[in-house]
């Protein structure tokens, strides 16, 4: 994987590992490979270091456990399990696990538009470790399965149709993938349109300057009352923990990722005064922001 250095001011960046271009069969912008012990496809990657990608990962494991952070969170995933990882997510890898199955990245731009909107490619809202069925699991290894054949096929059509070729078969991969992600997160919190799906999307829309219970109730037309009802019953938590922990997401992606200064970050989650901001970040992760940052350097 090749990589570069986000810097900001004098201070040492974080590293952020690019789309390796010049790896992908005949310069496209996605690839498809084997996992194995003698395949050391993250060699490159720092393994006990927390860093970011500016592509997408899917991960299908054929065997397991294999655990791996993402955005500080850590996933188990087993035989016949996927994992999704999207550009800017912080994630780290497990030195201990044994990564085997297949492997497909995809760089920003590669499929158009209207692709990336049906397949949710940026729904960073939905589940990252998916537990297909039976049915599921072998229509989306048949669609990979095909989608590396294609990949690896770079000599019988000239390249800008061999090009077009993996972009569908990439995009009908992704459609079912896509199809799973929703279906699980709807059986987690509800159909799209639930009151908390409303509540979750109004979170994300806002959390940078809104942290009020009151004011989102307001906004979707229901009581406290209510909200705090649904929320609890899609996430076992109040909304208040809810909206918290959004915030708290966004302070240690900016923290881990970037050099921007500690008050500046609290002013880019909602706390003008750094003091408030250490305060609620203490509170929520037993660490000062700068120990948290500390941490990961």
């Amino acid at each position: 994987m090749a990589d570069r250095t986000i810097q900001a001011g004098d201070g040492d960046g974080i590293r952020t590992f690019a789309f390796p271009i010049d790896r992908s069969v005949s310069g496209v912008g996605m690839q498809v490979d084997p996992m194995g012990p003698d395949r050391p496809w993250t060699s490159e990657a720092p393994l006990h270091r927390v860093h970011r990608i500016d592509f997408h990962v899917v991960m299908l494991f054929t065997d397991g456990p294999v655990r791996h952070m993402v955005d500080f969170d850590e996933y188990e995933a087993g035989a016949g399990d996927l994992l999704w990882i999207r550009p800017g997510q912080v994630h780290r890898f497990s030195a201990t696990s044994g990564y085997r199955g297949t492997v497909l990245t995809m760089q920003p731009g590669f499929l158009p538009r209207a692709t990336v909107e049906a397949t949710g490619l940026y729904r960073y809202d939905l589940p990252p470790l998916l537990h297909p069925d039976a049915g599921q699991l072998a229509g989306l290894t048949a669609a990979l399965g095909q989608l590396r054949r294609e990949y690896e096929d770079s000599t019988t059509l000239p390249l800008s149709l061999h090009t077009a070729v993996l972009r569908h078969s990439l995009t009908a991969f992704l459609l079912r993938l896509a199809h799973l992600a929703a279906s699980s997160a709807e059986a987690a919190h509800g159909p799209a349109d639930s009151p908390f799906t409303l509540f979750r999307d109004a979170v994300e829309r806002g959390f940078a300057t809104n942290h009020s219970v009151s004011a989102y109730a307001d906004a979707l037309g229901y009581s406290r009352r209510t909200l705090v009802r649904v929320v609890r019953a899609a996430t076992g938590e109040t909304p208040k923990a809810f909206i918290d922990k959004r915030v708290v997401l966004e302070a240690k992606r900016l923290l881990a990722h970037t050099d921007v200064p500690i008050g500046r970050v609290g002013v880019a989650v909602g706390f003008p005064d750094a003091a408030n901001f250490s305060k609620f970040f203490h509170q929520h992760t037993d660490q000062t922001p700068a120990a948290f940052r500390a941490e990961l350097r």
